[in-house]
């Protein structure tokens, strides 16, 4: 019961946190998660996270790397590869030896292999990290791509590192050629058996599917299981398991692109899972964090040993002094002359959870007993150098890269987004989105709708004109509403179609509160309709209803938009009257629409014309969410592009 609790107050401080950064868009997710793992650990009955060093490396570490395998552009890495090669194998070994020299030094108390061990740790940059900090800081594109694959590579040299330094900590031996043919081994090792379990597991997906099974579930569950495997295998072998679910994510990202086409459904069950699950572990690793940064303190500080602000001053000493390292070498092999994208570069290698990990995987006793000294102290370190470079990051880096892209004007920005949004939407609804559906009066209707929203979006520069349509819009639907009770009482309409006619007028109900800016409504309705759905009657008392009985789908719509034409024109005064033929108008037009229906069209169609114009729908709204999380645009667009999106699905569900 106490890790079922621990696990659901992690899940939602992770949710707190993002609600949080909606609020506070300059501050990167990161560090609200580790501020607020640090306050759930000081709560009174707070939260406590035991954390086992070999399960973190394979519940987090282990699928998150294969996940930046998989999304990592290949062509983009390959270019870079020189670079790349520099900074995550001779920057690693650069650090580690200038590095634990300095701390050595600089602290006496630690042992020269403590210190290049603590320097090991440090030395890898944490791509959880880097693409936190990317989301909201616009850097160049070929920096990023830098720091990506500098982060994909450098956790294995670094761990390496680590390990060897550790061993000759704990038993003062060192041989530094068997430790180079070791790292040649892991690491080579490491991505050819990542590669070929990758391979091999596409493979038997592949033969579940030619033996019948074509169900996503099975397929998806495959792939969940997929770095876990990887990871696990190497690992088992004595080789990096790092690199290798980063080499299997890889070929993964091969496979998908060399047959997108045919397996279209998994790829979107599988784009919605790893959304979710990689959204969840990036915030446990820095929840996690910081809920371990306390304890660190505590033991640090209640120390009489070790001085408070001497410690503190050692975090930021070795932090500028990893900065100051990445900085030189960055100068010495970069061809870049300038010095403005090198000190970026340099200041984005940030550190995170790979640091984390070693740093509590440190043994709690010597080879002959005696408690590693200096433990808590290093770990303190790790965790110090870790908060102090996102909080470095974060603030100067924001300055530095001001101005790096050219502000499109906010006018011009929207009628771009919107089409884009307008294209991926026909794209989808094409085929290229959803199989087996290329459905032309789908398209049709769907910009049949696009068309009447942009037209009618150009009328709503009046905010007094807009509210008193959406009031008398919510009027005509509460008046379908009455009328649709009234046709299933009277046994017209089956409970089913009822039900369905409810949900759409409850859907439409809310979006007009939404923009009514009535959240308590909103609200409200969303709790009826939940309500009548827990209570509602599983078939029709009395008597049957015979087929028979039944009018049809169009006719049962076309009574209920005569309904609500009546009520608007009821509520129609001079105060309003203006809005009032706007929504009149669009229930005549409804209303001539459905009366030259061909009495044979079939319902069954018009419900699928409908699903795919609402997944078309959300295909933008996922767009504009995406947009928003990458800060590629601020809330005021995101405010109109969402509203856009709403008016296209009210529209959707008016017809």
């Amino acid at each position: 019961m106490e890790l079922f609790l621990t696990v659901l107050a992690l899940l939602t401080v992770i949710g707190v946190s993002d609600v949080l950064h909606r609020f506070l868009p300059f501050i990167p997710v990161p560090l609200i998660q580790i501020g607020l793992g640090a306050c759930a650990v000081l709560l009174p009955m707070g939260l406590h996270v035991e954390l086992e060093p070999e399960l973190f490396f394979v519940l987090f570490i282990a699928p998150l790397l294969f996940n930046d395998g998989k999304r990592t552009p290949r062509e983009d890495l390959w270019n870079l590869r020189a670079p790349i090669l520099l900074l995550a194998l001779g920057l690693v070994f650069a650090t580690v030896l200038i590095g634990g020299y300095v701390i050595h030094w600089m602290i006496p108390s630690l042992s020269l292999p403590s210190s290049f061990a603590l320097a090991a740790i440090l030395s890898p940059t944490d791509a959880v990290a880097v693409g936190a900090l990317a989301k909201r800081i616009h850097l160049p594109k070929r920096i990023l791509r830098l720091l990506e694959g500098e982060s994909l590579m450098n956790d294995a040299s670094g761990l390496v590192a680590f390990k060897f330094a550790i061993a000759a900590a704990v038993t003062g031996e060192f041989s530094l050629p068997k430790a180079a043919g070791s790292f040649l081994l892991i690491a080579a090792g490491g991505l050819l058996v990542g590669a070929v379990l990758g391979y091999l597991l596409i493979q038997l997906g592949f033969l579940i599917r030619k033996l019948g099974m074509e169900d996503v579930t099975t397929h998806m569950l495959l792939q969940l299981l997929t770095p876990f495997i990887i990871f696990l295998v190497s690992e088992h072998l004595g080789l990096s398991g790092i690199l290798a679910v980063v080499a299997g994510g890889v070929i993964h990202a091969i496979e998908r692109d060399r047959t997108a086409s045919p397996h279209f459904k998994l790829q979107v069950v599988s784009a919605s899972t790893w959304s979710v699950v990689i959204f969840v572990l990036n915030g446990l690793v820095f929840v996690i964090l910081g809920a371990t940064i306390p304890e660190a303190m505590h033991t640090i500080f209640e120390d009489e040993s070790i001085d408070n602000g001497l410690v503190l001053g050692y975090v930021a000493v070795i932090t500028l002094l990893l900065i100051g390292i990445r900085l030189v070498w960055l100068l010495v092999f970069s061809k870049d002359s300038a010095i403005k994208p090198l000190f970026v570069t340099a200041i984005s290698g940030v550190r995170g959870a790979i640091t984390l990990v070693g740093a509590l995987s440190i043994p709690l006793v010597m080879n002959d007993g005696t408690p590693y000294p200096q433990r808590d102290l290093i770990i303190f370190l790790a965790a110090g150098v870790i908060l102090f470079s996102l909080v470095l990051a974060s603030v100067l880096l924001p300055l530095l890269t001001r101005g790096e892209r050219e502000e499109q004007p906010e006018e011009e920005a929207e009628l771009s987004l919107k089409e884009h949004m307008i294209n991926a939407s026909l794209n989808l609804l094409r085929g290229k989105g959803v199989e087996g559906h290329a459905d032309r009066g789908a398209v049709a209707a769907f910009m049949r709708h696009v068309e009447r929203v942009q037209q009618h979006q150009g009328e709503w520069s009046d905010p007094g004109l807009r509210r008193l349509e959406t009031e008398l819009r919510m009027i005509g639907v509460r008046a379908e509403r009455e009328e649709l009770r009234r046709l299933a009482e009277n046994g017209e309409v089956s409970a089913d179609l009822a039900s369905r006619f409810g949900e759409l007028l409850d859907r439409m109900e809310s979006l007009l509160a939404g923009r009514l800016n009535v959240p308590l409504q909103q609200s409200w309705t969303e709790m009826r309709r939940l309500m009548s759905r827990l209570f509602a009657e599983t078939g029709q008392t009395g008597e049957a209803i015979s087929a028979a009985a039944c009018i049809s789908v169009m006719d049962a719509r076309l009574r209920m938009a005569e309904a609500g034409m009546r009520a608007v024109e009821q509520a129609r005064g001079k105060r309003n009257d203006r809005a009032a033929q706007v929504v009149i108008a669009h229930y005549q037009l409804l209303i001539a629409r459905l009366k030259q229906a061909k009495p044979g069209d079939a319902a069954d169609d018009e419900g699928i014309n409908v699903d795919l114009q609402m997944k078309a729908v959300q295909e933008q709204r996922n767009y504009v969410e995406q947009l928003v999380e990458s800060g590629e645009i601020n809330r005021r667009l995101a405010v109109r592009l969402r509203r856009f999106v709403n008016e296209l699905e009210t529209a959707i569900l008016e017809d």
